[in-house]
Order: C-alpha cells, then sequence, then structure tokens
C-alpha cells in the first residue's frame, strides 16, 4: 500500500505534533518485585486452600489503533487479548499492512474490523476477523480521516476527514467489505472559527433514530445534521447547531433514552448537555460545563463514554490526564460533575468501554499505553485494575 506523505500544514498538524514530543520509544511499564515468599519449616503441613482457584476468564480480543508513519508509532494494528474479569492486557502481535490506523470501528456483526487509514490521501480499510484478510481499502475523497463508524443496519461505513472538513459515506456488502464512496460532503459554511484555517470534522455517528447521521466539525464549531438515505447512502443537510464561537466541539455520544446527547469542546476545555429531536434530527447544545481539569492546566477533552443504563457519563481529558466522572440526571438533560481520577498515562486520547461495560480502556497517545478501569455497576466509580499495557502511541483500543 502507497503509504503517502504526512500532511504538515494545518490543523492536520496540531492532531500529530504530539507524537513526535513523546520521542520514539513507547513508555513499558516494569511490574514490581514480587514479595519473598515466606519459608515453611521441612516437616510441617501444607497449607489448606480454604476455597478451590478460580478457572481463568476466557480471554477476549482487543485491537488497538496508532500512527505507523509517526517516529515510535506502530506497525499496524495492535492484536491484544484481554482478561473480562481482571483487565488485564495480552499482546499477541500486530496486523500490518494497514496505514495509520488512528481510529477502529467494528461491524455490529462482529465479522469486519474497520480503521481510517490517516493520511494526505485518506482512505478506510476492512478487515476480515475470522482470518485477519484484509478486504481493500477505499478513498475517503479527503485528507485526514480521524473517525468512522458503521451505520447500526451494517449497510455504511460513516467517516470524518479532519484535515479536508467532509464526511464521507461507503456501503458495506455481505462480505464485510467496502463498496465505491457513495457521498462525500464538505463543510463550507460556516466560517471556521477563532483560531481555526478552515473546516475540521472530527467525528461522524449515527443518531438514535437511525435515520439520521451526526457531523462534529472543530474547525467551524457546528455539528451538521444529516438525513441519510438508507437505500441509496447519499446525505442531505437538515440542520446545524452551533457552539461558542472557539469552543471546538470534538466528540458527540448520546444518552441511551436517544433525547439527549454529551457534547466535548476540545479547544474551549468545556462539555455541553445537548438535546435531541428524533423526528427532526435537530440537535440543541446547552451550556458549557467543566471539564474537572486542574485550573491552568492546559487541557483538550477527547472523548465522551455514557453507561448503558445511562447513570453516569466518563470525559476524557487530555493534559490534565483525568477521566471525569458525571452523573447524569433529569432523564439524560443534566451532567454534574462528581470527581476525576488519573489516567495513569499522558494524553488519554480515546476511552471505551468492554460490551459488559465492567471496563473502561482509556488509551494515553504520549506515553503510549492502555490504561484500564473497571467500572463500579452502582457507584460508576473507577479504580485502576493493574499496570497500564505498553503499546506504541496508542491513540484507539477497541475491546470486543
Amino acid at each position: 500500500m502507497d503509504r503517502g506523505t504526512e500532511v504538515t500544514g494545518g490543523g492536520w498538524s496540531r492532531r500529530r505534533f504530539v507524537g513526535a514530543l513523546a520521542g520514539a520509544a513507547a513508555v513499558v511499564a516494569v511490574p514490581a518485585p514480587a514479595a519473598p515468599l515466606r519459608q515453611r519449616p521441612h516437616n510441617a503441613p501444607a497449607p489448606v486452600a480454604e476455597t478451590p482457584p478460580k478457572e481463568p476468564s476466557a480471554l477476549r480480543p482487543l485491537y488497538i489503533g496508532t500512527y505507523t508513519s509517526m517516529d515510535g508509532g506502530g506497525t499496524g494494528i495492535g492484536l491484544a487479548a484481554y482478561d473480562p474479569a481482571t483487565g488485564e492486557i495480552t499482546g499477541t502481535g500486530t496486523l500490518t499492512g494497514v496505514a495509520d490506523p488512528s481510529y477502529l470501528a467494528v461491524h455490529p456483526n462482529g465479522r469486519t474490523l474497520y480503521a481510517v487509514n490517516e493520511r494526505t490521501d485518506g482512505g478506510v480499510t476492512a478487515v476480515r476477523l475470522a482470518d485477519r484478510k484484509i478486504l481493500g481499502s477505499r478513498s475517503t475523497g479527503g485528507a485526514g480521516p480521524c473517525h468512522l463508524s458503521v451505520h447500526p443496519s451494517g449497510r455504511w461505513l460513516l467517516s470524518a476527514n479532519y484535515t479536508s472538513g467532509s464526511v464521507a459515506v461507503h456501503p458495506i456488502d455481505a462480505t464485510g467489505a467496502l463498496g465505491e464512496r457513495t457521498d462525500l460532503v464538505a463543510h463550507s459554511s460556516p466560517a471556521p472559527g477563532p483560531g481555526q484555517q478552515g473546516p475540521h470534522a472530527h467525528q461522524f455517528i449515527t443518531g438514535p433514530d437511525g435515520g439520521h447521521v451526526l457531523a462534529v466539525d472543530l474547525g467551524t464549531d457546528t455539528v451538521y445534521s444529516y438525513r441519510l438515505d438508507l437505500a441509496k447512502g447519499t446525505l442531505t443537510e437538515v440542520a446545524q447547531a452551533h457552539t461558542k464561537p472557539g469552543a471546538g466541539p470534538r466528540h458527540l455520544t448520546f444518552h441511551p433514552g436517544g433525547r439527549y446527547a454529551y457534547l466535548a469542546d476540545e479547544a474551549g476545555n468545556t462539555v455541553a448537555a445537548c438535546g435531541y429531536d428524533r423526528a427532526t434530527g435537530h440537535l440543541t447544545i446547552g451550556a458549557p460545563q467543566s471539564t474537572g481539569s486542574t485550573p491552568g492546566t492546559t487541557n483538550y477533552p477527547a472523548q465522551f463514554l455514557v453507561t448503558a443504563d445511562g447513570a453516569y457519563a466518563y470525559l476524557a481529558n487530555r493534559g490534565d490526564n483525568t477521566l471525569a466522572r458525571y452523573a447524569v440526571e433529569a432523564d439524560g438533560a443534566q451532567l454534574r460533575l462528581l470527581d476525576t481520577v488519573p489516567v495513569h498515562g499522558d494524553f488519554p486520547r480515546q476511552i471505551a468501554f468492554s460490551p459488559d461495560g465492567r471496563l473502561l480502556f482509556a488509551s494515553n497517545q504520549r506515553s503510549g499505553t492502555v490504561s484500564v478501569f473497571t467500572v463500579d455497576a452502582r457507584s460508576g466509580e473507577l479504580r485502576l485494575a493493574g499496570e497500564p499495557f505498553a503499546s506504541p502511541v496508542a491513540v484507539c483500543a477497541l475491546p470486543l
């Protein structure tokens, strides 16, 4: 595959500069030495276990995104396995042949993995998980794709071109492979916000109704709502929602009730609770709120998660290097900041739940680690589950 040329101008360089600061080597966590064993007299009876040892949990797959064109980066998609009971991660290798796979998503049927190719000549790649065969790549029609998601129907792949400020749609066939792009829409209005040189599409997801898709654009301080033609894969803009100028919206996550969502503003270091009209696709952005970051700390909030029961929300704070915990109140309409916990890594770029919601994975770009936390089902509290796992320039972790 053609490695392409790294973009160095505009917002694209801002996305990549942090990796250069991290240096060429990933941080490797070294476990503490084990405590010395107590000696038992040779004639003493052997101790009797009070309970039989637990059977080991069946390991689950974990895929890790990285940059392959960055110094100290990976050579493809990282392959690992994790224990769903303890959160312990074991590396199993690398899937090579996928360039700059900085964001990952899986098909609803679990059979195909998709990765962006975050390069000047942006693309998206499909991988069959049964034998890890690369099914091919397709152009996104823009530069620097940084996010992708699969429509719940499993028929369409949605991707966001950060550098170009555009969003693309690709069909997915019965094998999981991608067809030629069915639409490409550039964000030309409104004008870029303060400090921005152009539009920067940062996320493209499906609304709870399934008929609308929403694109979050950091450069224009706008969330665009489109109606997706489920037969043709084409987009029709139906609404725009605007943040405060200069807020730089990055990531939107819906409450499971479907009437509210939560928006992280990267440049403004704020978050907002939003209302959502399922019938029209219109988003209404609420007042800015605190990210919980330490006053005076340069912080870029990255990604929101909401628990399956809608009780708690979590935010990754890059710079403050914490995870903020919010109580979700008023049936989803309000967020109340509870606390923050250290992420035990540097620059948490992305966070994800395990499928059962019991674990939270944080990908720390600068430290080259993945931290795993257990999630208390009742209180929502996070507790670090062992030493972070070392992985070169870890920018995305996808537990299955």
